[in-house]
């Protein structure tokens, strides 16, 4: 079940309910909030874009009922600009990002995003071109592996753990990721392994961060996707990790604040907030979501309304 499904259509309702609105699922993954959406609003028209041909491919049969009111489009979230150009839209009406990785994604071994199986470090959302997670750590410097650990999975032994993948590659390349799982769980102290589940878990996030480049597609692609929106439009951002939702809640704020200095009594219309807040900070998931979906367990949801040209 896509995460926080009906928290998140409440937020977009009152600007997708309006006759041939445009909503833009920035990450359409499976189809789940889509589907949701042009079932609930019948004139609604979808844009769908997703790197993942695999997602691509599932959400073509699921959302094939809908006929011509879908648009699907094999993008990165960043060419939004480019992908409503083509398809005619001067703007749309609300924006979904659900930055999570995807179930299909999780669940189906070979693509490698799992810590939990063994399987090739592969990591690619779009495996038709890009690096692996492989080649990652088979040829990043110990310095430079230290460093998307840090900054991408908040990892506080990110050098200890570089340093150990650097002087195990020399004997081996990494290939599959339970290697790269157990070396992680050494170079980390006991103490530290006992608690917050799974140690790989942030080394993994990183490099799929890395090799996906995502938060420099989410840093073009946030302020993109409110330019896009009319006024009165509405954008939704699903995070799971802490630098991905610094971004957001900074953007937005930016975003909420006039561009003229303090006390100046009218704001000339060029210079207006050009968006509010509909979130009091990040929501979290109730209690029921969390024992409906356990995934949802991270996820912090920030949404605006754009209120000015």
């Amino acid at each position: 079940m896509p995460v926080m499904r009906e928290r998140v259509l409440a937020l977009l309702a009152p600007a997708i309910s309006a006759p041939d609105a445009i909503l833009v699922d920035a990450t359409l993954g499976l189809g789940g909030h889509a589907e949701q959406a042009l079932t609930q609003f019948p004139q609604l028209q979808l844009v769908g874009l997703d790197r993942d041909t695999d997602a691509l491919d599932h959400s073509r049969t699921r959302l094939a009922p809908y006929g011509d009111r879908v648009h699907l489009v094999h993008a990165v979230y960043d060419e939004l600009p480019e992908v409503l150009a083509e398809l005619g839209f001067a703007s749309v009406q609300g924006v979904l990002f659900d930055l999570g990785v995807s179930s299909l994604q999780l669940d189906e071994r070979d693509r490698g995003f799992s810590y939990s199986q063994d399987a090739p470090l592969d990591m690619r959302m779009d495996q038709s071109q890009g690096i692996t997670a492989a080649d990652v750590v088979n040829t990043y410097s110990a310095p430079a592996l230290a460093r998307i650990l840090r900054e991408y999975g908040d990892e506080k032994f990110a050098m200890r753990i570089a340093r150990r993948i650097v002087a195990a590659r020399d004997e081996a390349p990494f290939t599959t990721s339970s290697r790269l799982v157990d070396l992680v769980r050494e170079a980390i102290p006991a103490a530290t392994r006992r608690t917050g589940g799974n140690p790989a878990k942030r080394t993994f996030q990183a490099l799929r961060i890395e090799v996906n480049g995502e938060l420099d597609a989410l840093r073009a692609a946030i302020p993109a996707a409110i330019e896009a929106l009319a006024v009165g439009g509405r954008i939704v951002v699903m995070s799971y990790q802490s630098l991905e939702d610094r971004f957001v809640k900074q953007v937005l704020a930016e975003q909420t604040q006039a561009t003229v200095p303090h006390g100046v009594p009218v704001i000339p219309e060029a210079h207006q907030a050009k968006l509010r807040l509909l979130t009091r900070g990040a929501e979290k998931p109730t209690e029921q979501e969390l024992v409906d979906n356990p995934r949802s367990a991270s996820v912090r949801v920030r949404a605006a309304e754009r209120v000015a040209a």
